[in-house]
This record gives C-alpha cells, structure tokens and sequence, in this order.
C-alpha cells in the first residue's frame, strides 16, 4: 500500500470524494479511506471535489494532505463527480460521498473483483436517509422499472459506493447528469452497454451534517434519469412495450366494434392500431442508430 501526492508517479486506484459544506465530515471519511486502503497492495490516491462550499471544507481536506480540486461554480454533486473522473489518475476510480453514510471498510473488498468486473459497487443494507416513509417506496418503485427496462437485477441503484474502470466510464461522461442522479446513470450507462456491473453489501449510516436531498424533485429525476437512459442505450424496451399494447387495444377493440356491434370500424380504434404501429416502428429504428453508435464506440 502507498497513497502518492505528486503527479509522475503511477497510481492504480483513484478514490474521489465529492464534497459541498462536509465540514464536520470529511476530516473523519479521508481518515476511513487511509485506514480502509491501508490493509491493500494499491498504490493509491485521495481527490476531494469541493463544489463551491462555503464552510472549511475545502481547508479541512488540505490540512489531511490529499488532493483537492475546487470548482469555480456550484454544479451539484454529479458535475463534482465528473470534475473528480477528468482529474483522476487512477485505472480503477472509487466514489463515496463525504456524508460518513458510506463504509469504507469495505473498498478493499471492492477493488479484489477487479479486473473481473468492470463495475463494483456497494449494495446498501438499510435505509438511513431523512423521511423513510417517501424514500423507500419511491426507491424500489425505481428500482423495479430499472430492472425491467435494463433486463438485470439491481440490488441497489443509487448507491453513492462504487468503484469502476476509469476508461470505460469516461466513454458515457455525456450521459451523466449534475444533480444526484448521477449515481444511477453510471449504473445503468454500463448495464445497458453490456459492461460486467456486481454488487456487494455494504453497511450504510446515518449521516453527518444536512442531507441535501430534495425528495420531490430528486425522486423525479431519479424517475426521469432511467428513463432516459434505457431511451439513449435500449429503448426497444420503451417503445415496443407502449407500442405492443396500443396495437392490441385498437385491434380488439376493432374487431369488437366489427363483429359485434356496429359491422364497422371506428376511426379511434384505426388510429390505436396505427399509432401502436408507428411507435413500433419508430422503436425499431432507435435501436438501430444506437447499435450503430455502439458499434463506432466499440
């Protein structure tokens, strides 16, 4: 194990710690990470993302001597994370948050299923977060429409502990958004591009300081970043299922009004049928400028 601050020297693992008012926090999760990369073989380094804080943040993580990378604008936590990606030298990136919510015990186990997997990343074993009664059922509600767009199962989709090849995840840095959707998007970008993602579980804990997390808004995007994601990397699975049921219910339909009722067909029931048929064909073709992207990339 050695953790290096200057830039000639190789390093293999990159921790990035993305941070915005973690003043009572940061000092302690530096302190975890040295102690957790401290029973590795990694020649290592620490980056702190300061994204604008207007407390000692930024001060604190420089008193413990790592590197730190101080935007010039608040961008939310996912443009830290992407500022953190660009910097880091490491092959394999690690990213926690700098609440204390995260175990950082348990990198070293992460980092062993490498270079096997080409993401790692720590399923959560309970729910820490400020109102649970909301976050849960939101949350797995997510979760299950990823599962079913993406085709796999995911423990846990959100989670800020993950570790991952640096080339392959600045290939989808495009796709990740600012705010705290971003951890769900570095997921699904490698799911949906046939890149091999596990999961180990992982003690989560109640944080330091004030959560920032806005539950309606963030839920949304949370919503809307899946969505959008399986639409930009398998969107068959968005348009033929919408598509499939549209073309149904206006041929029954047809078919009742037809034989049953009238002896002819309406001009609701045409367009149901034709309009499930466009979204079909339209669904078609999405997928086949995004295998021709996929292609290029690969």
């Amino acid at each position: 194990m050695s953790e290096v601050y200057d830039s000639e020297s190789l390093i293999s693992v990159s921790i990035v710690i993305p941070c915005f008012n973690e003043v009572d926090a940061v000092g302690p999760v530096i302190d975890d990470v040295r102690h957790a990369m401290g029973t590795t073989d990694s020649v290592y380094e620490i980056l702190v993302v300061d994204d604008c804080s207007t407390d000692a943040t930024a001060q604190i993580a420089k008193d413990k001597g790592v590197r730190v990378i101080e935007r010039k604008m608040n961008g939310g936590s996912g443009a830290s994370r992407k500022t953190g990606l660009l910097h880091a030298r490491g092959e394999i990136v690690v990213m926690l948050d700098a609440d204390g919510t995260y175990t950082a015990a348990d990198i070293p186990k992460m980092l062993a299923l490498f270079p096997e997997w080409d993401q790692v990343n720590g399923a959560r074993t309970s729910e820490e977060g400020t109102m649970k009664f909301f976050r849960v059922p939101a949350k797995w509600c997510i979760r299950q429409l990823a599962i079913y767009l993406s085709g796999v199962h995911i423990p846990d989709l959100n989670t800020g502990l993950k570790a991952f090849k640096r080339d392959i995840m600045l290939k989808y840095l495009w796709v990740i958004p600012d705010g705290f959707s971003c951890v769900t998007t570095m997921t699904l970008a490698f799911l949906c591009n046939g890149y091999s993602v596990t999961w180990i579980p992982t003690q989560y804990h109640k944080r330091i300081g004030k959560s920032k997390f806005h539950p309606i808004k963030d839920t949304s995007k949370y919503f809307s970043t899946v969505v959008r994601m399986v639409m930009y990397f398998n969107p068959l699975r968005v348009f033929m299922p919408i598509g499939l049921i549209l073309f149904l219910l206006g041929s029954v339909r047809g078919l009742i009004e037809y034989f049953c009722v009238s002896g002819s067909l309406q001009e609701g029931d045409i367009i149901l049928t034709l309009g499930g048929v466009l979204i079909g064909v339209m669904g078609l073709l999405a997928d086949l400028i995004v295998a021709q992207g996929r292609s290029r990339n690969h």
